[in-house]
This record gives C-alpha cells, structure tokens and sequence, in this order.
C-alpha cells in the first residue's frame, strides 16, 4: 500500500507496522459480526411510528 520510504521503514521500526495492525483488527470483527449475524434470528421489521403520536397516551386530568 505504501510506497517503502527510509522515513516509513523507521517509523515500522519504531512504532509497528500500524496499517498492517488495524487491517488485522477490521478482518478479525468483520469475521466476528458475519458469525453473529449468521447466528441471530431474523428480526420481525417494526412498523414505523408516526412522529405525530404521542410516544404515551394522554392521561385524564
């Protein structure tokens, strides 16, 4: 990904190769949440509330 630097081949050496590190980390939760995903049931779609509902019915005075 990036071109081989003198600059970029000490900050590797002083810091990790952090690029590396965080691709790591995205593809060990992308394989994380497709085996969570695979493994919940299908969720019934909500019907959408109108915004102009009260949230609770009004109560008597």
């Amino acid at each position: 990904m990036f071109q081989q630097t003198p600059v970029y081949d000490r900050l590797v050496a002083e810091r990790g190769d952090v690029p590396v590190q965080v691709r790591g980390e995205a593809d060990r939760i992308h394989r994380q949440l497709a085996r969570v995903l695979h493994l919940a049931p299908p969720s019934q779609p909500s019907i959408p509330h109108s915004v102009f509902e009260p949230k609770q019915p009004p109560r008597a005075l």
